[in-house]
């Protein structure tokens, strides 16, 4: 099978170490693609949770992660960004560090075909996350009992043969609260672009992809791998696409034959 390239991608938000994730997709999607420069752009582990649960939540399937993106570093020569996020802040005690072609990092500019995004997980404006994280953490489980909701619902829903249906995408776009968050949280990104004289901001942290302009500043969110299951792409012109892994989830079988693809 033929694997798709892009010279960047940006993936956010997986939340390794959480019973939501969706790690076999996103370990999938990465082993159906080779790309120059990988940005984990901030919560790729869940920090949190893992805190919270005790380390006895983490499994081989997170550890299987990292051992695709060994993998992708050892074969193809990809470049890792690792973004620190809110949920992995505990790479404070770390960063900045590089190892190899592995860099972890605060915030990080990345240029292509002479333009330059600031790319930030996003949680330094959200004044919650940053000034209350208290409260933020209660928002956080009110988040995981929203998606134990979806999962039971989606079950039955493909039971009677309907489609998935995202209960958190749809209440984001509907309950106006949640709406005005996400414009606030995108101009001030777009702001923050402009006073680091960018193009455009890559971010992530709210879990809404996005891909538009606000007049001549880019806004691109890469969304995240426990609902959206989505990705921003560039191609060799420059060019950003949100692209979405299907639903659909892996079964049984081929979950077990990824699991032994990496030795």
């Amino acid at each position: 099978m033929s694997r798709m390239y892009y010279p960047t991608v940006v993936l956010s938000d997986i939340h390794l170490g959480t019973t939501f994730s969706k790690t076999m997709e996103v370990a999938e999607f990465l082993k159906s693609i080779d790309c120059d420069k990988l940005i984990l752009n901030g919560d790729i582990i869940d920090g949190w949770h893992l805190r919270r649960k005790s380390p006895k939540t983490w499994n081989k399937k997170h550890t299987f992660f990292f051992r695709v993106i060994l993998k992708m570093m050892e074969n193809f020569g990809t470049e890792i960004i690792y973004v620190r996020g809110n949920h992995d802040d505990f790479l404070d005690n770390i960063m900045p560090i590089t190892f190899s072609n592995l860099k972890i990092v605060k915030d990080y500019i990345h240029e292509c075909n002479g333009k330059r995004y600031y790319v930030t997980h996003g949680d330094i404006f959200d004044s919650i996350t940053s000034n209350m994280k208290w409260l933020s953490k209660l928002g956080d489980a009110g988040y995981t009992m929203l998606l134990h909701i979806n999962k039971y619902y989606n079950y039955y829903r493909s039971l009677a043969g309907k489609p998935y249906y995202s209960v958190a995408q749809t209440a984001k776009q509907k309950v106006k609260s949640a709406v005005s968050y996400i414009s606030d949280f995108e101009e001030s990104l777009v702001s923050l672009a402009k006073t680091k004289h960018c193009d455009g901001i890559i971010c992530g942290h709210i879990h809404h992809p996005e891909n538009k302009y606000y007049g001549d500043i880019h806004y691109l969110n890469s969304g995240d791998w426990i609902d959206s299951l989505s990705a921003l792409v560039e191609d060799k012109q420059g060019k950003w696409s949100i692209i979405y892994y299907d639903k659909a989830l892996v079964d049984e079988k081929h979950e077990l034959e990824l699991l032994s693809a990496v030795v």
